[in-house]
């Protein structure tokens, strides 16, 4: 009895190798001698600029300490001019209310003055949100009780 099962049990362990044989690739590929990539085209540089380009695209941009007025350009951050950038004053908060009035960490700049949201009953969790008489301001939240 004994004899049939180690013959069984040599058999399946047989069939085990031979499986994981034939699940193993039985050649490598060489990627040097691959003959589609010896038709690739090589990648090429970029073009310059033609010599005939205007003056206008080889302007730098203006900066708000010569020329303040493109800070009240549509698409500008702010209409403020602090350290050589446009800013709102009124929300920036490394210029909050004035240039190079910086609010703390945990502090956001609201209407132009540096106020803690987790806390304060007039900006609490963000900017003009008013809990209302006879509600705290806790962690961001307002309390409605």
């Amino acid at each position: 009895m004994s004899s049939k099962i180690l013959f069984t049990s040599l058999i399946l362990m047989g069939i085990v190798v031979i499986n994981a044989l034939s699940a193993t690739p039985s050649s490598t590929t060489d990627d040097h001698n691959n003959p589609i990539d010896d038709h690739l085209p090589l990648p090429t540089k970029r073009k310059e600029m033609p010599a005939f380009v205007g003056r206008f695209l080889a302007q730098r941009a203006q900066s708000c300490d010569k020329s303040p007025r493109v800070c009240r350009a549509k698409a500008s951050p702010g209409p403020n001019c602090c350290n050589k950038r446009c800013v709102n004053v009124m929300n920036d908060k490394g210029n909050c209310g004035k240039c190079g009035k910086k609010c703390k960490y945990t502090e956001i700049c609201c209407r132009g003055k540096c106020v803690n949201p987790s806390k304060d009953e007039r900006h609490c969790g963000r900017c003009n949100n008013y809990c209302g008489r006879g509600n705290t301001c806790s962690y961001g939240l307002c309390s409605y009780a």
